[in-house]
């Protein structure tokens, strides 16, 4: 039998630390070591080593650490009780921080913690306790995300609960599209095979399947993997995230620590884009410089000449249609 060739080490300039976590978390890696440490030949210490890194969904998939998981699901379940009004035998599926929009006495956004539980949906706040809205699962049509802007300019996402007696609620959450795919898999009939339901007249409205798959929406250019040179303390550092271009929210960078986008840039905020080179963390490559008021933005991105063309063209259309709207507001 021939035996197999050594592995051998190999540099991909395009590999990078998250791509390495994302193979360890979603595939993982086991170990078998044998190790023996000589002094003059002569052998001392032995090190026999038998381990498996992977993440946690990757484990418990092959049935690892599942006794942990287990106390650890039951002691977060009893931390939560003592806060959070549960029913009895209620379970929380997932949380995270977000809000109501209340209508009821003075317009104005309420923020809390969202909850989903196995039996509803319902928005908490701790101090002073109290549950601003809630809803069970039955009672939920369909569930939307809305394009809102806020007073500073920037497109955030808000979740619209359309009820079945005719009704709606608008919520805000920490991830919109994570909070919309845990809702939508629980609501009766609103699954993705679904038909897509429309928001109807509500403008930047986007139906279920259009906001979980942003690259349907003719709205959405381009988005994908992108490096921001950001300054700091003097010193320029390159951060990896996704880079996307809207026709009606412009060119956005945000990394998966990052809340908000570090870069937000409308149609109207940009004065020009020429791609350049520059040394980036794959090595030379092209970079967008797109040119703003307050500077230059750079980013690395895989095929920056068409990024750079469809930047122009979003820029090119805005600065049209504010023509025309000056020369309409004239004419009346």
């Amino acid at each position: 039998m021939r035996e197999s060739a050594p592995l051998q080490p190999v540099r991909d300039p395009q590999v990078t630390l998250p791509d390495l976590l994302a193979v360890l978390l979603n595939k993982g890696v086991y170990l078998n070591l044998d190790l023996i440490i000589s002094v003059a030949e002569i052998p001392l210490i032995g090190v026999n080593l038998r381990a498996t890194l992977a993440g946690m969904e990757t484990m418990l998939e092959y049935g690892m650490m599942q006794q942990w998981d287990k106390q650890t699901r039951a002691s977060v379940q009893r931390s939560i009780a003592r806060q959070v009004p549960l029913l009895p035998e209620e379970e929380v599926v997932a949380r995270m921080a977000g809000g109501v929009y209340a209508e009821e006495v003075h317009r104005s956004w309420r923020p809390g913690t969202v909850y989903l539980t196995d039996r509803r949906l319902l928005v908490f706040r701790r101090d002073p306790a109290e549950v601003l809205w809630q809803t069970p699962w039955e009672s939920i049509r369909a569930v939307t995300l809305p394009d809102e802007r806020t007073v500073g300019g920037e497109h955030r996402h808000r979740m619209l609960v359309e009820l079945v007696d005719g009704s709606s609620r608008l919520l805000s959450a920490r991830d919109p599209e994570r909070l919309l795919s845990l809702v939508a898999a629980r609501v009766p009939g609103g699954g993705l095979t679904q038909t897509p339901r429309a928001v109807g007249s509500r403008p930047g409205s986007a139906t279920l399947t259009e906001a979980l798959h942003a690259e349907l929406s003719p709205d959405v250019l381009r988005e994908s993997r992108a490096w921001y040179q950001e300054t700091r303390s003097g010193s320029a550092l390159w951060r990896e995230g996704t880079a996307r271009l809207d026709r009606r929210a412009g060119l956005t960078w945000r990394s998966p620590s990052d809340a908000r986008a570090a870069v937000n840039l409308v149609p109207q905020d940009i004065a020009g884009v020429e791609v350049r080179r520059s040394s980036t963390p794959s090595g030379e490559a092209d970079v967008l410089a797109v040119a703003t008021g307050h500077g230059v933005v750079l980013l690395a991105v895989e095929d920056a000449a068409r990024w750079a063309e469809l930047i122009r063209r979003i820029t090119e259309e805005s600065t049209s249609h504010h023509v025309r709207e000056v020369d309409s507001a004239a004419h009346r």
